[in-house]
């Protein structure tokens, strides 16, 4: 045998193993576990701009390739869970605050606020009265809001978010 069959006989193994190894890899990061790097300041302090989140695609369910739904979903966001959506096309990381059938308390003093649980949380006019009508959270939905309240853009603004469009959770900050 000469030395280039022998060179052959090496490098078949070696491009199998690393074919699989891309195939798994690929697989995980599907329909696993992804790395998210957080943009913006709506998750501060819990979230800095800038850090990498380890996000697990399968605390919900499996998750459709490429979309924002699922093949199976076995079960839903819990409050203070911090979430992974799509809204608009953008991957959005924020703060379930209040799940399917909460109460909402809405306050339209000297300034807009809503309560929940025991947390106050600051509204401009435009958010109060887009959830203003709302005395629960609707059915099959969360209130995802972010951490910091005066920069984040949330359910205030575009409203509740569907349990089916909660595509994964946040594990590891």
């Amino acid at each position: 045998m000469s030395y280039r069959q022998n060179d052959n006989k090496k490098t078949i193994p070696f491009i199998l193993i690393l074919l699989i190894a891309v195939i798994i890899s690929l697989l995980v990061k599907i329909f696993i576990f992804d790395l998210v790097k957080i943009s913006g300041s709506s998750m501060e302090p819990t979230l800095k701009n800038s850090r990498i989140v380890l996000v697990n695609k399968l605390a919900y369910g499996i998750v459709k390739p490429f979309t924002s739904e699922f093949i199976i979903q076995w079960k839903e966001p819990q409050t203070n869970d911090i979430v992974i959506f799509l809204h608009d096309n953008k991957m959005c990381v924020k703060r379930v605050v209040a799940e399917e059938s909460f109460p909402l308390e809405f306050y339209a003093d000297s300034e807009y606020s809503l309560k929940i649980g025991e947390k106050l949380i600051p509204l401009t006019e435009s958010q109060f009265q887009n959830l203003a009508g709302y005395s629960t959270v609707p059915e099959n939905t969360v209130l995802a809001i972010g951490d910091n309240y005066s920069t984040s853009i949330d359910s205030r603004n575009f409203g509740f978010v569907s349990v089916k469009n909660v595509i994964g959770k946040v594990v590891c900050k």
